[in-house]
């Protein structure tokens, strides 16, 4: 068996090579390869952001960060019978003045405090007044790692 190209196959060869170092090469330069800005850095679990005329942090943590976090998620609702916000009373962290907070969960490995006020309790359910609107994504397990995290290294 003949294990050389003819000419034709050796020119697809080359143009394929040259094609792959392209793309790769293209994709370096453009930034495509390295990592988003706001991952947190090399051996850092977590990459914490000012949100912009607030107090408050935008916490970026790794995928091995969640995982080992345990972090759990719900959504918020509208409580048929009432039409007032509901969330689960496990996504509620008090902070040392009493003030009610629950993470938001905005996009992937993307965790930011929302202050809340809360009207009622019914057993695993908390009524709100005030809160994120209706189809919010929020933290129900890991919440206070999370607020350890944004408050040991916020600046």
């Amino acid at each position: 068996m003949n294990s050389t190209l003819s000419p034709r196959g050796n020119k697809v060869a080359v143009f394929i090579v040259a094609l792959i170092v392209t793309v790769f090469t293209a994709l370096s330069a453009t930034g495509c390869a390295q990592a988003p800005e706001a991952a947190p850095s090399e051996g850092e679990p977590a990459e914490i952001a000012e949100v912009p005329g607030t107090d408050l942090h935008r916490l970026t943590l790794t995928d091995h960060a969640v995982e080992r976090v345990g972090i759990a998620t719900a959504v918020t609702a509208v409580d048929p019978q009432t039409g007032k916000l509901t969330v689960p009373y496990g996504a509620i962290l008090y902070d040392s003045s009493g003030k009610a907070w629950v993470y938001t969960n905005p996009e992937p490995r993307v965790y930011v405090r929302q202050s809340i006020t809360v009207q009622r309790i019914n057993g695993d359910v908390a009524v709100l007044t005030d809160g994120p609107p209706a189809g919010t994504v929020v933290v129900t397990t890991g919440a206070a790692e999370l607020l350890g995290t944004e408050f040991d290294t916020a600046e």
